[in-house]
């Protein structure tokens, strides 16, 4: 991951680490606040927050991945749009698809697609992720919104930020879960694996998530959960952290099958998770929108051999 080199001057001192760091490199703050926590910023090689204030000959580092392009290369790949106007577009995701280019995954992801597909893009976000303000993993499937103008990007982060939007997933977790609850525990970087997250780090955030059961199988359980927050992996994690991670997720939970009344074995081959629903706000006019997609074939699939074999 290329990694910059920047040295605080006399005119920098005082200034907040993120708005500094955005105006050095150009990406946007909220950017920068991500790398900030996800430990890709360090000064004088150590860990800061946001509300870090520059000193005088500070040495600072900062590591921005996936960002070896300067430009998104176009390519027509076929999307399932749900809603496009001049402002945002939303449309339903597959599983197995990367929604920006980053390392090891530098074509065949949704900002390819959608950089061919419409003939202008929001200007910020960063050059390989305009208009880009939430996304979902890679094997994670279901409904998303990407900003195509700046005013649109900027009203929709304000959004996902005062926690205004209403997202609703479906998955398929492991065990006998019965009726509805909720999990609230702190979500920040595993300090034994950066590429991974934990309730057990030193520097959580609050995560909140609600869950009510769709329906039981025995061995797994078909929920409903909507979001309180917006932490990375936080379905995953939460679920994991409890005993009874998503089907099919290998990094968190290592469930890939399980075993019905019959004896029969039900494989998973990636995490059986889907964001069904997303309700917010129209950036221009302020209309309430909500888009709702069913899960993949493959997740429907799963589901059905539960139900006849259980």
């Amino acid at each position: 991951m290329p990694v910059q080199y920047i040295t605080a001057q006399l005119s920098d001192i005082g200034e907040r680490i993120d708005k500094f760091l955005a105006s050095k490199t150009g990406i946007t703050r909220s950017q920068v606040q991500k790398l900030i926590e996800n430990y890709d910023v360090l000064v004088n090689e150590k860990h800061v927050d946001q509300n870090y204030r520059v000193r005088i000959k500070d040495a600072i580092s900062i590591r921005i991945a996936g960002e070896k392009a300067e430009r998104l290369t176009p390519e027509p790949i076929p999307l399932d749009i749900l809603y496009e106007d001049e402002d945002l577009i939303v449309v339903d995701k597959p599983a197995g698809m990367v929604v920006y280019p980053a390392a090891g995954h530098d074509r065949g992801t949704l900002m390819n697609a959608l950089s061919y597909h419409c003939p202008t893009l929001a200007g910020v976000g960063g050059p390989l992720r305009p208009g880009v303000v939430h996304r979902l993993d890679k094997d994670t499937s279901g409904v998303m919104v990407v900003a195509l103008g700046d005013k649109a990007y900027y009203r929709l982060a304000e959004q996902f930020k005062r926690r205004a939007i209403n997202r609703t997933y479906e998955a398929l977790v492991y065990g006998d879960l019965k009726g509805e609850g909720k999990i609230a525990s702190r979500i920040g970087r595993s300090e034994s694996d950066r590429k991974k997250m934990s309730t057990h780090a030193r520097r959580g955030k609050e995560a909140i998530t609600s869950w009510k059961v769709i329906k039981r199988f025995g061995k797994a359980t078909l929920i409903e959960v909507k979001l309180g927050t917006g932490r990375t992996h936080q379905i995953r994690v939460h679920f994991a952290s409890v005993g009874h991670p998503v089907l099919g997720d290998s990094t968190y939970g290592r469930k890939v099958e399980v075993k019905t009344g019959s004896g029969e074995r039900i494989r998973f081959p990636r995490q059986m998770l889907h964001a069904r629903l997303l309700g917010f706000s129209h950036p221009s006019n302020g209309e309430y929108l909500e888009f709702s997609a069913h899960p993949p074939e493959d997740m429907a699939q799963k589901i059905q051999e539960l139900e006849i074999l259980t």
